[in-house]
């Protein structure tokens, strides 16, 4: 993984931002040398120094991708026997879903018992981008659609812009992609009846740099080196 990424994943800094400056300041050593930015470290083989002491791998952290069927909650526990997106996943300790879709949305869930990380990708100030499909009633008028890109005011205040991307009409429905960052309860449901949309599906395809893709409902995988720096792991 990236030198950086290990210093941030292993909390010997803050961020990767921090991270990066202490490599460029000449306090990070590999086997030895003086580290270079952008260089890549093997945490198994590889000895990492931060300002003479040696800087250990993370242990014990999971990080997951799952596709969320509807039908499921978003938790992992439910005191009325309802089925949660625990019954999905491997029993790992402390492991908790990244934010929330409600019961009958399903597509992509984050999974991770790295709170340093769920924090970073739930915090409005990353601004990391979420990606839905939206399938909807019938041909809404263009006017419609405007209003919806340009953020309705909902109850709890104007939604910020989102990127609708995507248009397919058929003959009784609508698909279209929508882009948001922000993580309000149920903001884009919220959002359609605001605008006079009837919302059949709702599928969430990426968070971040983690797409969905081809990962079948009920399944789940392991996010890559790539996707978690892409997350600032």
């Amino acid at each position: 993984m990236r030198l950086q990424a290990f210093l941030a994943r292993s909390g010997a800094a803050p961020s990767r931002r921090k991270a990066e400056e202490m490599i460029r300041a000449g306090r990070v050593r590999v086997n030895g040398r003086v580290a270079s930015l952008g260089a890549k470290v093997d945490p198994s083989s590889e000895a990492v120094f931060l300002d003479g002491r040696r800087v250990r791998p993370p242990s014990g952290y999971a990080y997951y991708a799952l596709h969320k069927p509807r039908g499921y909650l978003t938790t992992m526990r439910d005191d009325f026997g309802r089925r949660t997106v625990a019954s999905l996943m491997p029993p790992v300790p402390g492991l908790v879903p990244v934010g929330r879709l409600d019961r009958q949305t399903s597509g992509l869930l984050l999974l991770t018992n790295d709170g340093r990380l769920a924090h970073r990708i739930t915090h409005p100030s990353s601004q990391i981008e979420k990606e839905y499909e939206l399938t909807v009633r019938g041909s809404p008028p263009e006017e419609t659609l405007r209003r919806l890109a340009a953020g309705p005011t909902l109850e709890d205040g104007p939604m910020l812009p989102p990127v609708l991307s995507s248009l397919r009409r058929g003959p009784r429905s609508t698909t279209f992609h929508l882009t948001i960052h922000e993580g309000r309860k149920r903001i884009i449901r919220r959002a359609c009846i605001a605008v006079g949309l009837e919302l059949l599906s709702l599928r969430r395809l990426r968070v971040g740099p983690v797409l969905l893709g081809d990962l079948p409902p009920g399944r789940y995988r392991p996010l890559s080196e790539e996707e978690l720096e892409g997350l600032g792991a």
